[in-house]
């Protein structure tokens, strides 16, 4: 006999009765709770909204809408845009996800970085056909153009193999001022290879020896046999006494242009006579503190604060102008001048009123270290600043050389760089030097302009590219992509100081000096002339750059 027909019945319980799924599908508590209705009208309950995922954080969760961007100029292409409105931030401390992109790296992160917020700078500089020198290393540089950097990938063996002959024989490459085929250009790509050659000591293929500042995270956990090997690390610094010697001699015989020399603490740059409009050998070294200056001074080494001696020189022009002012006006109240102190009277006096009370004898005395340091805390102020700029010149930068081969605080005694040498960066060879290329590589995204996405090309190289290296590349681009490109340049901070203006004391060089130790520094001539002049950019570096028909305009 057959069962009798009951409303939401199913035989053999292969499907739910529709009570079932009404009891499952509860209303959330915010919701109104629906009248029951007999289970032979039940409803179909609309979908509940996506629930919110508990295990999201800020990272990755979904971004909101995004305020409109402005559009591409009437161009339309990506280049004639300033460059700077569609990347992120330059400043190398500022944690970035492109400082360290695996190889294989998707394309669309560069296309992220087009697109994500940035920092709106200020107006750059009015076009030039040459842009200042840049004594700060960069450690990754970015150029894009609405050209192709197609010329700049998969160089053959005899390519790479002329660039580096090129390189050890300082040989000189004039290209025409614009390229037709760049990529069946071999003067143009061996050229290319060549301005990627820098050397290097120590070499330690397994560790990222630069830069050494803050690389204590990046070096930990990686093999270091001579952090508990005290003879390990006597020859290690042999070594690079050696090595460090023999560029010195070299930039002492005009052979070599300059050099850094980057500890875990500091950074160190010799540049040769001629160079940054001084006619004598001078080094830079930022950031210092009082315990370095003082050493310093131990040794008879004799250096000059320029940022310093600036800040008070402007100070005391400001203070000549307010007692000018102040004598205009008497019935305005004097007031001590910017950055002076009051008069304070003797110890003993100041101690007097302790004496009335009977308690002077209680009371400890300062001693003569406390009192130096009170009256140099205005010194002490600037440790590890980029005001802390030390510059020594002339005969000194010997003495200076032999207080760092003997200076035992040069190496960390603890820590991930317990034991390691300093690095040494040289355009050029030197004994115990490694050749070394930076890392280059083309890759091709998506930039949107207006409705539309348009290919953008990039060229992103990566490494501690000196001064020499940027001034290279950009007149190879300058030839290659028909005089319009654009650039971001991260820079390594601690080194963007050395664009300060030396003082006043050196006189310029002589440019038929220069130009008759030309061949044997092996630096372009017109990158030469540009090393040459006086350092434009004071404590900052260039962050933007950009070539439009053949012009350049920068923003620091």
């Amino acid at each position: 006999m057959a069962a009798p027909a009951v409303p939401g019945y199913s035989p053999g319980f292969k499907k739910p009765p529709a009570t079932l799924r009404l009891k499952r599908k509860r209303p959330r508590r915010s919701e109104p709770q629906a009248e029951p209705q007999p289970c032979a009208e039940a409803p179909r309950v609309p979908p509940a909204p996506a629930r919110r995922n508990p295990f999201s954080s800020l990272d990755n969760a979904p971004r909101g809408r995004q305020s409109p961007r402005e559009p591409w100029p009437e161009g339309g292409a990506p280049s004639a845009a300033p460059f700077w409105q569609f990347l992120e931030s330059a400043h190398e401390d500022k944690p970035s996800r492109n400082a360290e992109r695996p190889e294989g790296a998707n394309v669309l992160t560069l296309a992220d970085d087009l697109h994500s917020p940035a920092l709106t700078p200020d107006v750059p500089t009015s076009p030039r056909h040459e842009f200042p020198a840049d004594w700060s290393i960069k450690t990754r540089l970015l150029f894009m153009s609405s050209q192709p950097f197609t010329w700049a990938e998969h160089l053959k063996a005899q390519e790479e193999a002329q660039g580096f002959a090129q390189h050890c024989r300082a040989a000189e490459t004039n290209l025409p001022q614009s390229v037709q085929e760049p990529k069946l250009s071999t003067e143009l790509r061996c050229a290319f290879q060549q301005s990627l050659v820098y050397w290097l000591h120590p070499s330690l293929p397994w560790l990222q020896l630069f830069p050494r500042i803050g690389a204590d995270r990046k070096i930990a956990g990686k093999a270091c046999p001579w952090s508990q090997d005290e003879a390990l690390q006597q020859a290690l610094m042999s070594e690079w006494s050696v090595s460090f010697t023999s560029l010195y001699n070299l930039l002492k015989a005009k052979l070599c242009p300059y050099f850094y020399v980057c500890t875990y603490q500091f950074t160190v740059l010799f540049r040769a006579a001629g160079l940054a409009g001084s006619d004598v050998i001078t080094a830079v070294i930022s950031p210092t503190t009082r315990g370095l200056r003082e050493a310093m001074r131990n040794e008879g080494i004799e250096f000059s604060l320029p940022l310093v001696e600036e800040s008070r020189t402007r100070k005391q022009k400001n203070s000549e102008v307010n007692l000018e002012e102040a004598a205009k006006s008497p019935e305005v109240s004097k007031s001590p001048e910017d950055g002076e102190e009051p008069a304070t009277s003797d110890d003993d006096e100041s101690f007097s009123w302790l004496e009335e009370m009977g308690v002077r004898d209680k009371v400890k005395k300062q001693d003569a270290i406390s009192i130096k340091l009170q009256k140099e805390k205005h010194e002490v102020q600037v440790d590890h600043k980029p005001e802390s700029l030390a510059l020594v010149k002339g005969t000194n930068t010997f003495t200076l050389l032999n207080f760092l081969i003997n200076c035992k605080s040069l190496v960390a005694v603890a820590g991930p760089q317990a034991g390691l040498p300093p690095t040494l960066l040289s355009p050029i060879a030197f004994r115990g030097g490694t050749m070394q290329t930076l890392k280059a590589r083309s890759i091709n995204a998506k930039a949107r302009v207006r409705l539309a996405y348009e290919d953008v090309f990039s060229l992103e190289v990566i490494g501690p590219v000196m001064p020499h290296s940027l001034h290279s590349l950009t007149m190879l681009l300058k030839a290659a992509q028909r005089g319009a490109f654009s650039a971001v340049l991260y820079t390594h901070e601690p080194t963007a100081v050395f664009n300060t203006s030396l003082d006043n004391a050196s006189t310029a060089p002589n440019k038929e000096t220069v130009c008759k130790d030309l061949p044997k520094w092996g630096l372009h001539s017109k990158t030469l002339d540009q090393l040459s002049q006086l350092p434009t950019l004071g404590k900052s570096s260039i962050r933007f750059l950009e070539m439009k028909d053949y012009a350049y305009t920068w923003k620091s």
